[in-house]
């Protein structure tokens, strides 16, 4: 199946769903040719994919983003860089709005923008709201606090946010200041972790148009190294939150 040990375990342990496709391949792999049991063993993995509450928005979202939904939503920590804009499980519903809209001017129909707000929202209950929530660690770069979505009441509105769930002690962010230097990594990307010490880390690179996911061993480390200097050469979480501040009391002077 040209599969990782990462994507097996996750199979196994119901992280994942797997394809009905993958199922039949595994199948003749096995010699299992009963018809019936055949159909009774497709069936099974197209309920188990109807019962994530994103399967509802297959046709809605790039495959690539619904591997990343059901990957969060089993993690235990997730990491992120952005060097753009916040990340999703951190926006206001009307910064995500803006955000989608100039991800790909004119490509997404208002109806479509607000889907993906709708699934965005619903994300961050999922994740954040669970009883056992995951332990997120932000390094934003400083611009992403400085550039203006759509206004500067939405981005008031967004930095506020910042402050108020940076506060939560399942939350740390960071900020890379300007002072510290050119930065030589090279887009956003999400180092998630579980909690099974088996199951291996998964990286998912982040861009304007795609992403896609990597679960080899060789391809994270060099990842997870870049996140832990980026972490070493940005602001501590409460000067980060003192400095979101303060970019927020800037928009606000400026009559914006």
């Amino acid at each position: 199946m040209d599969w990782s040990l990462s994507k097996v375990i996750r199979i196994e342990k119901g992280t994942v769903s797997i394809s009905t496709n993958d199922v039949r391949a595994l199948l003749q792999l096995y010699d299992v040719t009963d018809e019936r049991h055949v159909a009774d063993l497709v069936e099974l993995a197209r309920a188990a994919r109807k019962k994530a509450w994103w399967t509802a928005y297959k046709n809605e979202v790039p495959a690539h983003y619904g591997e990343l939904i059901g990957l969060e939503a089993e993690a235990s920590a997730h990491k992120y860089f952005q060097p753009i804009a916040v990340p999703g499980l951190l926006q206001t519903r009307a910064y995500a709005r803006a955000v989608l809209r100039n991800i790909a001017p004119g490509q997404l129909t208002p109806e479509q923008i607000e889907t993906r707000v709708e699934i965005r929202m619903t994300r961050q209950r999922e994740v954040l709201g669970r009883p056992n929530p995951p332990r997120l660690e932000v390094v934003l770069d400083e611009a992403v606090l400085r550039r203006i979505a759509d206004s500067p009441e939405v981005m008031r509105e967004q930095l506020l946010h910042l402050v108020e769930v940076g506060t939560a002690p399942n939350i740390a962010i960071q900020v890379l200041p300007f002072v510290a230097g050119v930065n030589t990594v090279e887009g956003a990307f999400i180092v998630l972790q579980f909690p099974d010490p088996g199951d291996t880390d998964v990286v998912y690179i982040e861009s304007a148009l795609t992403g896609h996911v990597l679960d080899r061993p060789d391809d994270i480390g060099p990842y997870r190294r870049a996140f832990e200097r980026l972490q070493e050469t940005s602001l501590k979480p409460d000067e980060s939150l003192s400095l979101i501040t303060m970019v927020m009391s800037e928009l606000r002077s400026t009559g914006g």
